[in-house]
């Protein structure tokens, strides 16, 4: 897989896919695209509406910041372990967000967002697997 896709490029569209991805909450939360598709149906009001997307984009926010990391945009040689736990945990977010979809009650969501959260956890393991020179930077 490192051969068919460099790292800096997994880390460009992961970064690229997850800020649109947060756009996409953002446009929710602001009631510009439906929520109908979204969280398996499971938003019945605005309360409903602003938790879930706020948690939402919560969680893209900290994704985005551990590519980030992981990449050696944010903060270049530091917070190692913490990136490398980050994108493993990403990953396993991916997995089970991928069956979520699949589960999911709107066709929408499970045609549309079940292979792009496919695509993103193969994208993250990508990330995950990329071992570290002994300059403490990622090897591109």
């Amino acid at each position: 897989m490192k051969n068919l896709i460099s790292l800096k490029m997994t880390s460009n569209f992961l970064l690229v896919m997850n800020g649109l991805i947060l756009l996409l909450h953002i446009l929710i939360i602001l009631k510009v695209v439906p929520y109908h598709f979204i969280w398996g149906g499971q938003i019945n009001n605005t309360a409903d509406l602003y938790r879930l997307e706020g948690m939402s984009i919560f969680i893209q926010c900290l994704f985005i910041f551990i590519i980030g990391l992981k990449a050696g945009y944010i903060f270049p040689g530091k917070l190692k372990r913490t990136a490398n736990a980050g994108v493993w945990i990403i990953f396993i977010f991916m997995i089970i967000n991928t069956f979520g979809n699949l589960a999911s009650t709107s066709g929408l969501e499970t045609l549309i967002m079940t292979p792009l959260t496919i695509v993103l956890a193969l994208l993250t393991f990508r990330l995950a697997v990329e071992k570290e020179d002994h300059n403490n930077t990622i090897s591109y």
